[in-house]
């Protein structure tokens, strides 16, 4: 699956049960809520660079190679080691308290994260 592109958030599904779910900090959570994040991929085969870009100028970049372990931050800037892996077109992440899932589907950003059976979902549209 190609990954590569520059993504805007479009909508997002169950934000605040989540945040309240992994605990997520009371400023961090306005910060997200309703933020246009750009995402920008860059994919050369298994590698990654994953970056977001919050209102304000705030970056959080994450790069990695599926399969190998490698230093990660969580949305609420904690950091963390993980092995990113690729199951059926997905890029699977298990971070410190949820599980996090990327996928392209019909051309847009789908990213779902699961933490003790609840889901917040981000669709982001292609803007590069």
């Amino acid at each position: 699956m190609a990954f590569s592109g520059k993504y805007e958030f479009e909508s997002d599904e169950n934000y605040d049960a989540f945040v309240q779910k992994i605990g997520l900090p009371g400023d961090k959570v306005e910060m997200g809520r309703n933020c246009k994040i750009v995402t920008e991929v860059l994919q050369n085969g298994n590698d990654f660079t994953w970056t977001q870009h919050f209102p304000g100028g705030r970056t959080t970049t994450n790069t990695f190679t599926v399969g190998k372990e490698a230093d990660m931050e969580t949305m609420g800037g904690k950091s963390f080691k993980a092995t990113v892996k690729m199951e059926d077109g997905k890029l699977v992440a298990d971070f410190p308290n949820y599980r996090h899932t990327s996928e392209i589907c019909g051309g847009k950003l789908v990213e779902i994260s699961t933490s003790s059976g609840v889901v917040y979902k981000r669709t982001s549209k292609k803007i590069a």
